[in-house]
């Protein structure tokens, strides 16, 4: 699907009045515009904002935007000694936002052990060999970034590649998406995992099916067994990776995160929120960040009364923590997650790890409380569950919060009306919508007909909903531009070869723009200050080196990010020495 190229469609005195909203009183009466410090001008600027959707220039003052339209109606901005920066025609943006990241271990996950960069189990085996050789000693080796697709049928690997290379000291590490932990044998010991353990509640520990052993993967709830075998990061630990993901993420032109996952004790501490707290108080965060606190399923509804007091606290220091992420369900190819009909050939319909009663009663109480809730659901059992949950809740409380349900796998076609009847925001993850080897384990395990309703961004727009992206790093790229590349195509951007994923799927360049930027801040309760190019809103924009909506879509990707303004200030790449755009 190619979008049409955009023109420049200025309504001169609609974009005059916009740009004049900041005017004030000079000294006998005049109007005069207020000093601005930057003015990004002959530039083509997506603005997302459907009254003024195209602009040429934008002035910045205090790192707000004062004005935004036609050049002319800009440069009375301009004051002597402001900073004047010509783009030369090049396509500039609203910083884009990510509704669904996991900043603190996705940072440790790539300054551990990381086997992000392995293709096969082969370099699996030499990167864990070499992190071995690196540290000397009898501690764990621990990290992250192994392919389910790796391991067929099932994404279950066995903990012989791992004794291979040692037997003498514990080895574990997590899959890319988090679900489960692959272990060696002395792992398994030193946790006191034999053929007599008893799988955890919403957990699972894969065994021979002839002999019973453990074979070495741990599924969900089942990796808290060797949990305490991995070193836990101390704050300084956290804080660095909270830094180099915000350098990654403004490299990629991403100035607002919502942290989908952080942990609060039974006592409400939390060491992942103290984190955060040194960095805002040291003035180091690099984004808009707001904060999901993890709905821990172990324990009970007294997690209310805990969350509430957890999040007011955080706003006392300066920190948005007012949404509860939920974990309903695992995932497909394990067979955890949750589904309406049982898997191909099997009587399993997955694992709800949350009682769908509770999970009512959750939402209802902490919605009261003004709480958004943030549902894990994978499976289109989940999915219901979820909607039931967030319906309940505005029946007995006359609204909810910007509801939203994340990842969306599979939706049965019946559930697919109800996002936009109820406000409750579908949160994709853009870069899943295409064919590639874990799609291969997903559409096995499910069969043919609810393979037609994989990722429906689609239909869920087409209904009334609003969709949001955000890219669950470190399991995806962060790249938005990857991300806008297959929303629009439905074709793995890594292999443009494959057919693709449901094309009726696919939604249009301004669709998907919107759901990376503004929707993308609304999920996060930040729109009101980001995620659009209008008066009074934070001056966070990129600046792109090659225009978008005038290129192949399939090659959207290979964008590069220029610029990065976050709060008026380069936060990535230079404001001067921008070469013109190319024709």
């Amino acid at each position: 699907m190619k979008s049409k190229p955009g023109s420049v469609p200025f309504q001169h005195s609609r974009a005059v009045a916009a740009a004049s909203a900041f005017f004030v009183f000079a000294a006998g009466g005049a109007l005069a515009a207020p000093k601005a410090d930057l003015v990004l001008t002959n530039a083509r600027i997506y603005t997302v904002d459907d009254k003024q959707p195209w602009a040429e220039a934008v002035a910045i003052s205090g790192g707000k935007i004062v004005a935004v339209g036609p050049k002319a109606s800009v440069d009375s901005y301009v004051k002597r000694g402001a900073k004047v920066v010509d783009l030369g025609g090049r396509l500039v943006l609203p910083a884009f936002g990510d509704a669904h990241v996991h900043p603190v271990f996705g940072g440790m996950a790539f300054t551990r052990c990381s086997l992000h960069a392995g293709r096969s189990v082969e370099d699996y085996q030499k990167i864990i060999k070499g992190c071995v050789a690196a540290a000397p000693g009898t501690g764990t080796i621990h990290g992250v970034g192994w392919e389910d697709s790796l391991f067929p049928p099932n994404g279950v690997p066995r903990k012989e590649v791992l004794d291979a290379i040692s037997t003498d000291r514990p080895l574990v590490f997590g899959s890319v998406g988090g679900h489960t932990f692959w272990v060696n044998s002395k792992a398994l010991a030193l946790a006191n995992i034999t053929r007599d353990t008893p799988n955890p509640p919403n957990g699972e520990i894969n065994r021979d099916p002839t002999t019973g052993e453990p074979v070495g993967s741990l599924q969900e709830s089942a990796m808290d067994l060797v949990a305490p075998l991995v070193p836990k990061p101390s704050s300084e630990d956290m804080q660095a990776s909270i830094l180099y993901v915000g350098k990654l993420f403004n490299s990629l032109g991403l100035t607002g995160w919502h942290d989908a996952g952080i942990d609060l004790s039974a006592e409400g501490g939390s060491e992942m929120l103290a984190a955060y707290k040194a960095l805002h108080d040291k003035g180091a965060l690099p984004a808009h960040i707001t904060l999901a606190f993890k709905w821990e399923n172990e324990r009970g509804l007294e997690q209310v009364d805990t969350i509430i007091a957890a999040s007011r606290a955080a706003a006392q220091q300066g920190l948005r923590a007012k949404t509860v992420k939920f974990y309903v369900d695992g995932v497909i190819p394990q067979q955890t997650a949750a589904m309406i009909a049982p898997y191909e050939g099997t009587t399993s319909r997955g694992v709800l790890q949350i009682d769908p009663e509770v999970l009512k009663t959750a939402v209802t109480r902490l919605g009261a409380a003004g709480f958004q809730p943030y549902v894990h659901a994978i499976g289109d059992g989940a999915v219901r569950v979820g909607l039931d949950a967030f319906e309940a809740a505005i029946k007995a409380n006359g609204s909810l919060d910007r509801p939203m349900i994340t990842h969306l796998n599979v939706i049965d076609p019946q559930d697919q009306p109800r996002f936009g009847k109820l406000g409750v925001i579908a949160q994709f993850q853009p870069t899943w919508s295409s064919n590639y080897p874990y799609m291969d384990l997903t559409k096995q395990a499910i069969g043919a007909k609810r393979s037609e309703y994989i990722y429906p961004t689609g239909s869920i727009l087409r209904g009334g909903g609003i969709i949001a992206f955000g890219a669950d790093w470190p399991v995806a790229t962060a790249n938005p531009l990857e991300g806008l590349q297959v929303a629009v195509t439905r074709v793995n951007y890594e292999a443009t070869e494959t057919p693709p994923l449901l094309a009726d799927e696919a939604i249009t360049l301004p669709q998907a723009v919107k759901a990376h930027t503004l929707n993308a801040a609304l999920a996060n309760g930040t729109a009101d200050i980001t995620g659009s190019v209008q008066t009074g809103k934070s001056a966070d924009l990129v600046v792109l080196d090659q225009d978008i909506f005038k290129i192949d879509p399939m090659q959207i990707g290979k964008t590069k990010v220029l610029l990065t303004l976050f709060k008026g200030a380069p936060v990535h790449g230079e404001l001067g020495g921008l070469a013109p755009a190319r024709p």
